[in-house]
Formats: structure tokens, sequence, C-alpha cells
């Protein structure tokens, strides 16, 4: 252990410094708007305000594939939210996202606008309503739904807990780094066990549990974040790779983690997504190439 300076905490915590690391300067103890901002709407039914997060990678990848599957309806906007810049505090993104957290989206096919935030509930809406991704059968929905919301629960130790204190924080503290690193091993052995006896995490086929999951964990047992796969040695779990290795190659998906991406490898990155072509002649480059 390191010889830190012990910490006491004073008998009321007050907000006197910035704190956060790189993410100092959006975090903050108050909800509601910063600025004035209305959101801008495009032409579809749906409207998606995003960045590629793996939150928001879960339902770009959704969407492209319903879209896949011949669902015209699930077309969408796929706007940028720069959350590093605060977009995310403006008055219109608020309204659809009071939490004030990426993604956010308002489905205007019907008479009155519907707003749906927080990712898993996004998945639900879209895989009810367009009837696809999440069984009806009583005890693969439940097994579906079980998994999609371990998910819910389980990625705030990987990414606030983990990879925050192993890539992100300002200090790199023993303790913290060992303690969620346990738990993300933890994790993936859950997923490894499961992914030993099924195809996919609610059985045989491909649902939203796996479209939840895949963001996440995928994501690091590919080297995609954190750049952990040596320190979290990846390699001992083969069945999460092998799952990982089906859904990366699937052409939805390979779509889906494009959109709203703004960093990375420039041929992965598509800013945002407002019809199909922009996958080929992508956003940026069109504002680019404006006169």
């Amino acid at each position: 252990m390191t010889d830190a300076p012990e910490y006491t905490p004073p008998k009321v915590w007050t907000w006197n410094r910035a704190s956060g690391g790189q993410f100092a300067n959006i975090n903050r103890p108050i909800a509601g708007p910063t600025h004035e901002k209305e959101l801008p709407v495009g032409r579809h039914p749906l409207q998606l305000y995003s960045l590629a997060t793996p939150n928001g990678v879960k339902v770009t990848v959704l969407l492209e594939e319903l879209l896949a599957l011949g669902h015209t309806g699930a077309e969408y906007d796929a706007w940028l939210v720069k959350i590093s810049e605060g977009e995310q505090f403006g008055s219109g993104f608020v309204a659809v996202n009071p939490n004030s957290k990426i993604p956010a989206l308002m489905d205007r096919s019907g008479p009155t606008p519907i707003r749906v935030f927080e990712s898993g509930a996004i998945l639900t809406y879209l895989a009810e309503k367009f009837g696809a991704f999440l069984p009806t059968e009583p005890g693969a929905r439940a097994e579906c739904l079980s998994w999609l919301f371990w998910q819910m629960g389980s990625a705030p130790y990987l990414g606030g807990g983990f990879g925050h204190f192993y890539r992100y924080a300002p200090v790199k503290i023993e303790y913290a780094i060992d303690r969620f690193a346990m738990e993300a091993k933890r994790q993936l052995d859950v997923l490894d066990r499961r992914l030993a006896e099924s195809t996919y995490l609610a059985g045989p086929d491909y649902t939203i549990a796996d479209i939840a999951v895949w963001p996440w964990y995928g994501a690091v047992v590919k080297g995609w974040t954190y750049d952990a796969g040596e320190f979290l040695s990846v390699q001992d779990y083969k069945h999460v790779l092998r799952w990982a290795d089906a859904i990366a190659e699937r052409p939805a998906a390979q779509r889906g983690r494009m959109v709203n991406r703004t960093f990375g490898e420039p041929s992965m990155q598509l800013h945002e997504r407002h019809d199909a072509r922009d996958f080929e002649t992508k956003t940026q480059d069109k504002v680019e190439a404006a006169p």
C-alpha cells in the first residue's frame, strides 16, 4: 500500500474544488441546465442525442440491427452531444433527459413526442416497439431482462470504478485499483461462466442483453477501452472472447459502433448519422467539403 496522507472526511461535504481528473470541468453536485440551447431535429421519427461511449453504442447498434431486419421505422438521426464541453447541460437536452447523461431519445412517430432516457430503458422501448431482440416467451424474456439489468448494475463498477481509477484518475491509488480490478475480473468470470453454457447471454438468440453488455465488456476483452487487457488477463475469458468476436463480426454492430464517434481511427468515426449513406460519405467530411 502506498504511503498517502490519511484523509479525514469533513463533517459536511462542500463543493469547493474541481474533482474527477480530466472530467472535472463537467462534474458538479447539482442537476438542471447551465445554459439555454435547443436540440436540433432531423427528418426521421427517431431523434437520438448521444456520443459513442459504451452506453451510446448500445442504442446505435440496436437501431442498425433493427434497420438490417427491415424495420424502416427505425430510421433515425443521431446528433452528436459533446459531453466534454458540457452540451448535456443545455436546456433542450435536460428536457429530454433530466439526468444530463447520454444517450437520450425522442420518438416523434406519434401525435405526441415521447422521450426515453437511460440506455437500458431505450433498448427495451425500441425492442418492444419493433418486436425484435426481446423474447416474448416468459422464461426467455426474464433471462434477457435479467442480463440487461445485470449490465446496468455492474457496469458502473467497471467504468466509474476500474476504468476511472486505472486509466483516468489524476492520482493512481493502489487500494482503489485493486478493489475495482478484483470486481472487474469477477464480472468477467460471471460472463464467462454463462457464455460457456450458452451461445448468447439470454440463450441461443442474440438479444438486447448482448447489445447492452458488448460495448462494455466486449470492448475490454477486445482491447478497445482502458488498454487493460494484459493487466486483467483477458485471455483467460475465452468464452467472453468468442462471444465478443461473434458480435464484432456483425455488420450492424460495426456500423453502430461508428455512430457519434469522434475519437480513435478516423475510418471508424461517423460524427453524426442522418442517412444510411453517411457511412460512405461521412457527415464530418460533408461539413469539411462544404463551400
